[in-house]
């Protein structure tokens, strides 16, 4: 039985649609990022990075939510591209991108945009200028094909539509999808598989604290104590 441990954000939301989707036996473990449990011993002891989600299968624990769908994808077999050199370099190559671009790129700008005190406009800037770099690329990319590596629906899309749930959020409203309509159109296909829809329900099993007050705060933004000292 695996046990994954999960908030209801992008990079575990990834894991939670391949789990669906392979149809994989597990054990969810809510982490309460708000509440500050990623940072609890026994949490970090799992993943030392006080990050979600982590994967525990066995005597085998992975962490970070791109390693995590690799790990599956090879351990299952499943939704890999064909095993050839040229493939698996694409099928990487995306990987890494949403794992250092993607990902980083947006969180920050979500940071920025929503949570950040004044003045922030040199750093909004910054990461919404290469968060909407970063997803136009993708956007481009996705105007040939109708998944990430072609005709086949893989890992990556996995990883990509973890994100794209989130791109008004990210990005400054609905109006972003207007210069996007490739990520949305690859975003509304898989949100109709049940597996996806399975996946975004397992939020509703818990009740994971929804304001960010100043605990939350404290819990998610710790470097913020550096400046109080």
């Amino acid at each position: 039985m695996l046990t994954f441990y999960y908030h209801p954000t992008p990079n575990p939301a990834k894991v939670a649609l391949f789990l669906e989707e392979a149809g994989l036996p597990y054990e969810l473990v809510p982490v309460d990022t708000r509440k500050g449990e990623q940072h609890a011993p026994a949490y970090t002891a799992i993943n030392p990075n006080a990050k979600v989600p982590a994967l525990v299968d066995g005597e085998v624990t992975v962490f970070d939510s791109n390693a995590i769908l690799l790990y599956l994808a090879e351990k299952t077999g499943r939704f890999l591209p064909p095993d050839t050199p040229a493939e698996r370099a694409q099928m990487l190559s995306w990987l890494m991108f949403v794992a250092t671009g993607i990902g980083p790129y947006s969180g920050q700008c979500v940071h920025f945009r929503h949570y950040a005190p004044e003045p922030k406009q040199y750093a909004l800037n910054r990461y919404d200028f290469e968060a909407w770099r970063h997803w136009k690329i993708l956007d481009a990319h996705l105007a040939d094909r109708r998944y990430m590596l072609g005709d086949q629906y893989t890992l990556v899309d996995m990883a990509v539509w973890g994100w794209a749930r989130m791109v008004p959020y990210i990005l400054g409203g609905e109006a972003a999808w207007e210069q996007l309509p490739h990520v949305k159109r690859l975003l509304d296909e898989i949100n109709v598989r049940p597996a996806a829809q399975r996946a975004e329900a397992l939020k509703e099993r818990h009740a994971f604290k929804s304001v960010v007050d100043e605990d939350a705060r404290k819990a998610l933004f710790p470097q913020n104590a550096r400046l109080d000292s």
